[in-house]
């Protein structure tokens, strides 16, 4: 009964459908152009269905409704792809700028070949600005999330890190941002890809255990005095 009751009480999630709608209303929000964008999407394809039905059927009006149920079907799809890019686009330029987007982005954007850590391997505690890291077909790439300015010298210091651990893994530096030299968020993705392969699959997953093998002591906070701190254990207990 309890099972029952539960079942009853807890929300439904929305259709597949409804989903779609949902995700289409959020990214016509955040980007005006991709209703239309869409469109021409699925016109395209139709417009080309009815071409090749008139010019290449001679007459035959089955032939013909095959052509024209393909180029509805392909619209559809072409549509739909072009739903897919740019509700991600619009969900990246909600987090844009924020500290973690280049983790997120890493987490859930990659495709397969590339291996991304969602934490930082290195934080400025003042400024937020981090460094993060992603093995893949074409080396180490270090991210830098915050102004090149400031991220510079993180970036290379990582970078000597990696590069006297892994001497012969290219290793790759981008910092995320709009400036000039910088990569938009919603472009980091591509922007590895781009990169030149240089590692085969094994050789990928044994980059990326042995950098996650290593690890970094973190930074204590000023202020705070270790000593201090275990003599107060020390009399607690």
């Amino acid at each position: 009964m309890a099972r029952k009751k539960d079942s009853a009480s807890s929300p439904k999630e929305p259709g597949r459908l409804k989903q779609m709608w949902q995700v289409f209303q959020m990214t016509r929000r955040y980007d005006s152009n991709a209703q239309w964008l869409m469109l021409l999407g699925f016109l395209v394809p139709v417009v080309a269905g009815l071409l090749l039905a008139l010019f290449t059927t001679e007459g035959n009006g089955f032939t013909m409704a095959l052509w024209i149920i393909a180029g509805v079907l392909g619209g559809i799809l072409l549509a739909m792809v072009i739903l897919g890019r740019r509700a991600e686009r619009a969900a990246y330029s909600q987090i844009d700028g924020q500290p973690g987007a280049v983790g997120a982005v890493l987490r859930s954007g990659l495709r397969r070949g590339w291996i991304g850590t969602e934490m930082p391997v290195a934080v400025n505690g003042k400024t937020q600005d981090a460094v993060y890291r992603a093995v893949g077909r074409g080396g180490v790439v270090l991210v830098g999330e915050g102004p090149s300015s400031r991220t510079g010298k993180m970036l290379e210091d990582e970078k000597r890190k990696v590069s006297r651990i892994l001497p012969n893994v290219p290793v790759t530096l981008i910092t995320v941002g709009h400036g000039d030299g910088e990569v938009p968020l919603h472009r980091l993705a591509a922007a590895l890809r781009k990169t030149p392969k240089a590692l085969t699959k094994p050789e990928v997953l044994a980059v990326s255990n042995r950098l996650g093998s290593l690890q970094t002591a973190l930074p204590i906070p000023k202020g705070i005095d270790p000593m201090k701190v275990r003599s107060q254990r020390g009399r607690m207990r």
